[in-house]
């Protein structure tokens, strides 16, 4: 028995969550950018109706550091490219040649939630949700490093499946150097990462 008898919308549905007041452009820094650039075949030919979508911490005179709207940003922009069916992949990225992103935001540690540790836990609400945000996209998500990647930045960088680095990429982890905690997760990811390094290197052994 069929249902060709029940009634059907077969108009699209608009399933975005945000619209672009988190977003900016280069002359809003710092700022997130977010865009969509057309899918290219192997051989340069645009692809109808599909698309990457592009995420870019732009903060370059602060090494890509996030404030907290910069956080929102990253949060929409994840969860609006996880539910365009346009998109086919996602890459995140920053600004310049110098940083990816250095993690948050001291300046405004400093002058803002310094001494606020309510404030301060509700920020931490955000950025968790920025790296489960990564975590949670349906599209493969590149990280595309230029320059350093440390502490939150290697964090959010981690949550990502695979990075693309230049020659000059550095990467680490500033935290336990000065007695802070992973609270992005490199604690978590680590293990995996060198799991699956060890796995890569050992020769194959029959059974």
């Amino acid at each position: 028995m069929t249902l060709e008898w029940m009634p059907r919308d077969n108009e699209k549905k608009d399933h975005m969550l945000h619209t672009d007041v988190h977003w900016g452009n280069d002359a809003d820094a710092p700022c997130v950018v977010y865009e969509k650039r057309p899918l290219t075949s192997p051989e340069g030919s645009v692809v109808e109706g599909l698309n990457v979508a592009w995420i870019r911490l732009n903060n370059p005179r602060q090494y890509n550091s996030y404030t907290t709207e910069m956080v929102k940003g990253v949060i929409a922009a994840f969860e609006n490219s996880s539910l365009d069916r346009s998109v086919v992949a996602t890459v995140f990225t920053a600004t310049g040649p110098y940083a990816f992103c250095t993690g948050g935001n001291t300046k405004e540690y400093s002058e803002f939630y310094s001494l606020r540790p309510d404030e301060y836990g509700q920020y931490m609400e955000l950025f968790n949700h920025m790296v489960d945000s990564i975590l949670a996209c349906k599209k493969p998500v590149v990280c595309r490093v230029n320059g350093m990647r440390v502490a939150g930045g290697q964090e959010i960088g981690m949550a990502c499946d695979l990075t693309v680095a230049s020659d000059l990429a550095i990467f680490g982890q500033a935290g336990p150097r000065h007695g802070s905690a992973p609270d992005g997760g490199s604690s978590d990811f680590l293990p995996w990462y060198l799991l699956s390094l060890i796995h890569i290197s050992e020769p194959t052994r029959p059974y």
